[in-house]
């Protein structure tokens, strides 16, 4: 009777391990790819509470949420041979969860290796100018490549970006030079502007001037204002005698 109950005891506790070796649970971003004696299953396993068959099932899990994926630095050497260390950073997640398991060994490893080379090939086609200038395109084009790259290992490549271009000291002294020499052109540029509008405004005053004399006297004596408004206590000026002419003419016809 003892032995009865011995075995009986042994036969439930196997009973509770194949239970819970049997009894799987994946999260709602988690999903099991089953191999049933090395045969892989049509359909992923989750989310939620499955049931695998002991020493038969193999599982493995697979994260469905966006991987961030840190591309390390990489010495490229730009279109218009200009060595540069760039790095960047690319945001993926897994689609296919098959795929990502059966068509590639290490799906981690694979797309860093393909963002890297990617990163050499296309930076390499571009001038630094644009490098640093035209990101947005430049990140387009990234994201285009490694996403068709990784497609058949059912991964989407969502955002590519480069972050940190570091270019040689000599080179960044050139460029500031280079800078500073834009900016004086520029304003050499806009000061020449502004005289040639200032001469095109005077030759309208001179027409005018010319057309009616009295203007003449009236910015005399609008200057002689603002000289009457400083803190001088001695002014000296002339006094043109067309200005005091139609006065001397009222004094002779009132004679």
């Amino acid at each position: 009777m003892t032995a009865a109950i011995v075995v009986l005891v042994v036969v439930l506790f196997l009973l509770v391990l194949f239970l819970i070796s049997a009894i799987k649970v994946a999260r709602e971003y988690e999903r099991g790819i089953i191999f049933r004696l090395g045969r892989l299953l049509p359909e992923p396993k989750g989310p939620g509470l499955f049931l695998l068959i002991p020493i038969v099932d193999r599982m493995v899990k697979v994260d469905l949420r966006t991987i961030t994926l840190n591309i390390p630095p990489q010495e490229v050497i730009t279109k218009d041979n200009v060595p540069a260390r760039v790095n960047a950073v690319a945001y993926f997640r897994i689609v296919e969860p098959k795929n990502a398991i059966v068509q590639i060994e290490n799906f981690m490893v694979a797309t860093s290796q393909i963002a890297q080379t990617t990163l050499r090939s296309v930076l390499g086609q571009h001038l630094l100018d644009e490098l640093l200038s035209e990101r947005d395109k430049i990140n387009a084009i990234l994201q285009g490549i490694i996403d068709e790259a990784t497609s058949p290992w059912g991964i989407k490549v969502s955002i590519v970006e480069v972050k940190d271009v570091e270019i040689p000291s000599g080179m960044q002294r050139a460029m500031a030079r280079q800078a500073e020499a834009e900016r004086e052109r520029r304003a050499k540029v806009i000061n020449a502007e502004g005289e040639f509008q200032a001469s095109e405004r005077l030759k309208d005053a001179a027409l005018v001037i010319e057309e009616h004399p009295i203007a003449l006297q009236l910015r005399y004596l609008q200057t002689l204002l603002e000289l009457g408004s400083s803190q001088s206590t001695t002014i000296v000026f002339p006094a043109p005698i067309d200005l005091l002419t139609p006065f001397l003419e009222r004094s002779k016809s009132g004679s």
